[in-house]
């Protein structure tokens, strides 16, 4: 289970520096394309020129990044003021590139809303002269109405009293020329009611197709629910949507292209942390076989000197005084061992008197 934890830990120490290497060169590409179709839109009539030469811009910023990091020690210091500033004019340059681009992208939008809200305030011109020709028809309806209901009164209240000359009696009657006065007005008052009523409902009718198209304009277009947010946040900050989106796009500029940089000097980083531990590693290794053989040719050194000096030996003859130097065969594995012990830094005293 240790071991399969520490191999989980190194594949991912392993495999982070490659995925920020990734998203450095997501978002640098990124970049790259829309400064680089921001620039060529900025200059229409040499397009394919700026294209060639944004690009390669862009890449040169990508490396002078990598090399003001690797090289940041020994790099001379007037060449790395120089490179530091190109790469602060080239971030510039991007910025401004996504700038065009984006700015021109809402252009196009505003462009096509305009369209839209021209569009409705047309139909809504219409609208609105329906509704003052509605709102005068409607006065003069009340007024007819009025009239109509006079006259009528005016019929049924049609009484004249006058006083006989021979019987002296208050005679009660209607007057007939009266009744015909009052009769062709009522007619006249009727036939204007009914023609106001009709042009009435015709305006009517029409100001519910303008409402109808209206809304339908309103509806069938995305650009509203693209500049709907825009919008919302014009009525809530009370700034109009240029400034809104003036304010956002020096807020994306500002964060895109130094990102990319940013990103890129930290997987240069992070590839130098790596290739750092496996350097460690691999001197831990080479200490580690050096020490293990330096323990073998002494493990094999004393176990060939035991065997040498702990032989029974044959009875002869002692003639002369034993000499104190170790055998020829022990003197080779003592050299070696010694050779190992001084190189690994231990300090080995003086021991020649015990070799030829």
């Amino acid at each position: 289970m240790t071991n399969l934890t520490s191999v989980i830990k190194n594949i991912q120490a392993r495999l982070f520096p490659f995925i920020i290497a990734l998203s450095a060169l997501s978002v640098s590409a990124s970049a790259a394309f829309y400064s680089v179709t921001g620039l060529s839109k900025l200059f229409a009539g040499a397009s394919t020129e700026v294209f060639i030469m944004a690009a390669s811009l862009e890449i040169s910023k990508l490396v002078i990044a990598s090399l003001l990091y690797q090289y940041r020690k020994t790099i001379p210091r007037l060449l790395k003021y120089y490179l530091t500033i190109a790469c602060v004019v080239l971030i510039l340059i991007t910025s401004a590139g996504i700038y065009g681009f984006l700015s021109a992208a809402y252009q196009e939008t505003a462009a096509l809303a305009g369209n839209i809200d021209a569009q409705i305030a047309l139909v809504e011109t219409k609208r609105d002269n329906v509704r003052d020709q509605l709102a005068v028809y409607n006065a003069e309806k009340i007024t007819i109405n009025g009239a109509v209901s006079d006259l009528r009164a005016g019929l049924a209240n049609n009484v004249i009293q006058y006083k006989d000359s021979e019987t002296g009696e208050i005679i009660t009657t209607t007057s007939s020329s009266t009744r015909k006065a009052l009769e062709k007005q009522l007619d006249q008052a009727i036939d204007r009611q009914t023609e106001i009523n009709s042009r009435v409902d015709n305006l009517n009718e029409q100001l519910f197709k303008y409402e109808t198209e209206i809304v339908e304009i309103r509806s069938g277009s995305e650009i509203g629910s693209e500049l709907g947010p825009l919008k919302y946040l014009a009525n809530l900050t009370g700034l109009g949507m240029d400034k809104i989106i003036n304010y956002l796009l020096l807020i994306i500029i500002f964060v895109f292209d130094p990102l990319a940089i940013a990103l890129v000097v930290a997987a240069n980083y992070a590839f130098e942390r790596l290739k750092e531990k496996k350097v460690m590693t691999e001197q831990k290794e080479e200490e580690w076989d050096e020490e293990h053989a330096m323990d073998m040719v002494l493990n094999d050194m004393v176990k060939k000197v035991g065997d040498d000096l702990f032989k029974a030996p044959e009875p002869q003859v002692v003639e002369k005084e034993v000499p104190k130097k170790l055998p020829k065969e022990a003197q080779e594995i003592f050299h070696e061992a010694i050779k190992h012990a001084r190189r690994s830094g231990k300090n080995i005293p003086d021991i020649n008197e015990f070799f030829d």
